[in-house]
């Protein structure tokens, strides 16, 4: 990826980075990657679901308002963490949630970092990372990486992937933001449908093609 990439609008950022690689490098060298198969768009201080909400600033949000490509990783309900890319410009709090993945590498590792004693039945493939705190958790994603830079960094990257054809993705409402009034409804999350990897699959979505702005 290139830091230009990052310098888009959140919502052609989060289309974008459908189909490209997430790649974890632990401290013992072991890799774990995947393909990014769900986004979720944060427009920016005028975005009533965003953590940046009416230029909100923060320690914990800090991340979101720096130089594109910095990575924003919070903890949230005091047991899951999400990571997010900051992007746009510095000094403006806009963020894509990278809020599922499909596996690629490392999947025996990341299995058994999603395992606990009271599961009782073994996950499936599909179900390692679909979803924000289930990508973190098999991905060790904490706040240790909050602020990385994920062009320069060796623990937590974003790379080329796969090319994804609009006909594949799904545009959606944003997942859990009923309270953001009329930013509830606005189409803001991606989900790549052929990976039937998504966190909460959609029973009615728009294409990708109706409402979305894609990049050029």
């Amino acid at each position: 990826m290139h830091s230009e990439v990052f310098d888009l609008p959140a919502d052609q950022l989060a289309r974008l980075l459908i189909g490209c690689q997430l790649r974890r490098t632990l401290d013992d060298g072991s890799i774990l990657s995947g393909l990014i198969t769900e986004t979720e768009a944060y427009i920016g201080p005028e975005d009533r679901a965003s953590h940046g909400f009416g230029g909100r600033r923060t320690q914990r949000n800090e991340s979101m308002w720096a130089q594109p490509g910095t990575a924003y990783v919070y903890f949230t309900y005091g047991m899951h963490h999400c990571f997010n890319v900051s992007c746009y410009k510095e000094n403006h709090p806009a963020a894509v949630l990278i809020r599922g993945g499909k596996p690629t590498l490392g999947n025996g590792i990341m299995r058994a970092n999603r395992s606990t004693k009271l599961r009782k039945n073994p996950l499936r493939e599909k179900d390692l990372c679909n979803g924000p705190a289930k990508i973190c958790q098999a991905m060790l994603i904490d706040r240790t990486l909050d602020g990385i830079d994920l062009l320069q960094s060796a623990q937590l990257t974003i790379l080329k992937g796969i090319k994804v054809p609009d006909q594949e993705i799904q545009c959606t409402p944003r997942i859990g933001v009923g309270y953001a009034q009329e930013w509830k409804d606005k189409p803001l999350r991606w989900i790549w449908k052929p990976q039937n990897s998504a966190s909460n699959p959609p029973a009615d979505a728009k294409r990708s093609s109706e409402g979305c702005d894609l990049p050029e």
